[in-house]
């Protein structure tokens, strides 16, 4: 493999390993705060209204979810140019 290849993959993988990241740490949180809210409304009573997580959280989820998904994509698109060289 040359050395621009290598160099290639290795920008490759420094992208793919924060974005791994991100994405495992998104999945705990967002199990964590479900779990917290089927704590809180199982402990309610039948008659009040269903809790649901707050938009903030949500969106901190979905912009998380994303960002990792690029660096994948991009980690991956890196990997295959560098198969080009």
């Amino acid at each position: 493999m040359a050395l621009p290849a290598l160099l290639i993959n290795a920008v490759a993988l420094v992208v793919a390993c924060p974005g791994a990241a991100l994405l495992f740490i998104t999945r705990l949180r967002e199990q964590r705060a479900l779990a917290e809210l089927t704590a809180q409304s199982e402990a309610r009573a039948i008659d009040q209204p269903m809790l649901f997580l707050d938009v903030r959280t949500e969106r901190a989820h979905r912009l998380a979810y994303r960002v990792g998904f690029a660096c994948l994509g991009l980690a991956l698109v890196a990997s295959w140019l560098s198969t080009r060289l």
